[in-house]
């Protein structure tokens, strides 16, 4: 029976990602740790973005919503 995903963002682009930059090589347990850190950093620009959205008395999360967020995290 297949493992269950307990993550959002799929193991292998984030290997990629790490290749990209210059690891040869990526073991299954840093691209693990490295899509649990990633997921977190989007949650936390997410919300943020979201409370910026509703600041501006809008339900739609604009791009400039998603920049500042990023920018204040």
């Amino acid at each position: 029976m297949a493992e269950k995903r307990s993550t959002i963002i799929p193991k292998a682009p984030v290997a990629r990602i790490l290749m990209k930059v210059g690891a040869k090589r990526v073991s299954a347990g840093a691209a693990a740790v490295f899509t649990d850190k990633l997921e977190d950093i989007a949650k936390r620009i997410a919300e943020d973005a979201v409370r910026i959205a509703k600041h501006a008395g809008r339900k739609t999360v604009h791009d400039s919503d998603i920049r500042l967020a990023a920018r204040r995290t």
